[in-house]
């Protein structure tokens, strides 16, 4: 039987809550989880939707997916394949109305809670920032997260190239704050610069190299 035979395909629409995006490698970005009235979905993205995406998108928005589904006869197997993505026409209804507050959904019938949204770090893993300590900085932040107890507040995301590769490492904070040539030595002073920590005053040095370094981003 040929390849033809074995796999049928045809267009979807699919409406639903934006879950995580899903990364291979640390930074190759492949596609996104969707939570629909039907369950999770997992949506491949087409390629020039990867080199488009924000990966700042926040968990819980509400998207409208169109694309292709192909159906693997012989494997029993469903992949969806997204050509366009776009707000939902109910998330756009949800930011001009009045009311204060919003019902949670539901899913046969059982309310589901909304997820809670996670504060993002953003940090390239491109070769030129990993070869001037792009991994020990990823290493760093993973371990400063742990002490201050933000593990479930707030998360790491590796990314493509930022186009600052001569001032890697390079990243980009939950704020939208942007660093260049950031050291694993400097993290603990960047974690308090964003999230605050008593011990601030004691460690002015690495402060005043974190803003230096910030200020030579183009």
């Amino acid at each position: 039987m040929s390849t033809s035979q074995t796999i049928e395909g045809s267009e979807f629409c699919l409406e639903g809550r934006f879950i995580e995006f899903v990364i291979k490698d640390g930074y190759k970005l492949k596609g996104l989880l969707l939570a629909t009235h039907e369950g999770e979905s997992y949506i491949k993205l087409a390629k020039h939707l990867r080199a488009a995406f924000d990966l700042r998108l926040q968990p819980g928005t509400w998207l409208q997916v169109v694309g292709y589904k192909e159906y693997d006869i012989k494997k029993d197997k469903v992949t969806l394949k997204a050509e366009r993505v776009m707000a939902a026409r109910s998330e756009m209804e949800r930011v001009h109305t009045t009311t204060p507050v919003e019902e949670p959904p539901y899913i046969d019938n059982v309310k589901v809670k909304p997820a809670k949204t996670k504060a993002t770090i953003l940090v390239c893993q491109k070769s030129d920032c990993m070869k001037r300590g792009g991994k020990a900085v990823c290493q760093a932040l993973e371990a400063a997260l742990s002490d201050r107890g933000l593990e479930d507040q707030v998360t790491i995301k590796g990314t493509g190239c930022m186009k600052n590769c001569k001032a890697g490492p390079n990243l980009v904070m939950p704020d939208k704050t942007r660093h260049s040539r950031i050291q694993a030595a400097q993290v603990p002073a960047l974690m308090n610069q964003h999230f605050g920590d008593k011990s601030l005053s004691a460690q002015p040095e690495n402060l005043r190299e974190v803003a230096i370094s910030n200020g030579k981003f183009c």
